[in-house]
């Protein structure tokens, strides 16, 4: 299958997760469009692996992707959604300190499907958040914050839970349900293509070889001083947030306007 028609093939799953009401059938297209695109991936990078050697094989790439302004309240947990689907696609990512863009490193196809899954589950987190806030909901709920004094050991403080940090809980978690929702899909066809292939496709090496390129790309690459701290151990907690979050994410559906081979908020550095 070449490209054009995966992404066109994958534009039309997306677009049926976000017409359909049945919350059920949306998750089933979502699942669908990961589907594809593992198994799509997959079958490049057999396809790099019996390039001959005289011939020109494509390599990783890197590309810069805006997130927001500078400023902007909750950008930590746009980053947050955008590293969990890069995650699950093969794409390693740094992220500037004001997490207003992040730097992708993978092959082209990769973060195309990266940057389109994002494209519509960041505004579907942002509606999704709004929702709960306008509910209300949140007032009746208390944030666990860790409280460090100068002295002494830190210690846990239990307050009611403020508009701004029930927003950053929801979105933190429904972040983190949908990377594991991708990461299960990728993980069960990984598996299958591995135990279907033969020594002719030889899909397990191909796929640690496109390992190893990605990890000498990005190391000889990136110039990262350290790791994104964004899914460190937080310092404030709310269950019933991140639970209204965890189950935002496990309804969500895919599919914006955007086309997949066209990512809105990218740019290349």
């Amino acid at each position: 299958m070449s490209q054009d028609r995966m992404l066109t093939r994958i534009g039309g799953l997306l677009r049926q997760a976000e017409s359909t009401d049945n919350p059920h059938e949306a998750e089933a297209f979502m699942e669908a469009a990961q589907r594809l695109a593992t198994a799509a991936s997959i079958d490049l990078a057999v396809a790099r692996s019996h390039t001959a050697g005289g011939q020109s094989r494509s390599g990783p790439v890197q590309r810069t992707v805006e997130i927001g302004e500078r400023g902007k309240r909750g950008l930590k947990t746009y980053v947050r959604l955008f590293v969990a689907i890069a995650a699950a696609n093969d794409v390693t990512c740094d992220v500037l300190s004001t997490s207003t863009q992040v730097y992708a490193y993978g092959f082209a196809s990769d973060i195309d499907t990266t940057q389109a899954l994002y494209a519509s589950l960041v505004v579907q987190m942002v509606r999704a958040s709004d929702a709960y806030i306008s509910s209300g909901a949140y007032r009746d709920a208390t944030v666990d914050r860790v409280v460090r004094p100068g002295y002494g050991r830190a210690r846990v403080e239990r307050k009611p839970l403020a508009a701004v940090t029930a927003r950053i809980e929801f979105q933190s978690a429904f972040a983190d349900r949908i990377g594991a929702r991708l990461a299960a899909v990728k993980a069960e066809i990984t598996a299958d293509a591995v135990a279907a292939s033969d020594a002719t496709t030889g899909t397990a090496l191909a796929l640690r070889d496109k390992d190893l390129a990605l990890t000498d790309f990005y190391r000889s690459t990136s110039t990262a001083r350290g790791r994104w701290r964004g899914n460190a151990a937080p310092t404030s907690f709310s269950r019933a947030a991140r639970r209204a979050g965890d189950h935002a994410g496990r309804r969500a559906r895919l599919g914006t306007d955007a086309e997949l081979g066209s990512p809105r908020g990218a740019i290349d550095r």
